[in-house]
């Protein structure tokens, strides 16, 4: 299954995270994202400097919209923190990974990306 051509589908609460089976095959579609603590998927994409930074985190942006699911984004000098995870449940849902893959897709495999936290 290509993550990236998939749908997004609201999450209307009450239904339980992703457990960590369901998780790993999901995870292996998208090795550029660290999985934190089994609740968020988190990556790191470095940038020349700040103004690379927010035109990237605006294009992030354009994704998430046209998906339906919004990422948490923080835009430094350098680089855009990216955490995912689907708050009504406050933690990971299918929709997460298709939002990684799809933006995976738009950052293509040119970017550097790191785990650390900024």
């Amino acid at each position: 299954m290509n993550l990236a051509k998939m749908k997004c589908l609201p999450c209307k609460g009450g239904v339980p995270p992703l457990s960590p089976e369901e998780i790993a095959p999901l995870a292996v579609q998208v090795p550029g994202w660290q999985i934190g603590n089994g609740h968020h998927l988190h990556r790191v994409v470095t940038t020349r400097d700040f103004a690379e930074s927010l035109a990237l985190a605006n294009r992030i942006g354009a994704v998430a919209e046209k998906a339906g699911h919004h990422p948490d984004l923080l835009v430094a000098w350098g680089r855009v923190v990216i955490d995912i995870f689907t708050h009504k449940i406050d933690g990971l849902t299918q929709s997460d990974f298709i939002l990684a893959a799809k933006i995976d897709e738009l950052l293509g495999r040119k970017r550097r990306s790191t785990s650390k936290r900024g």
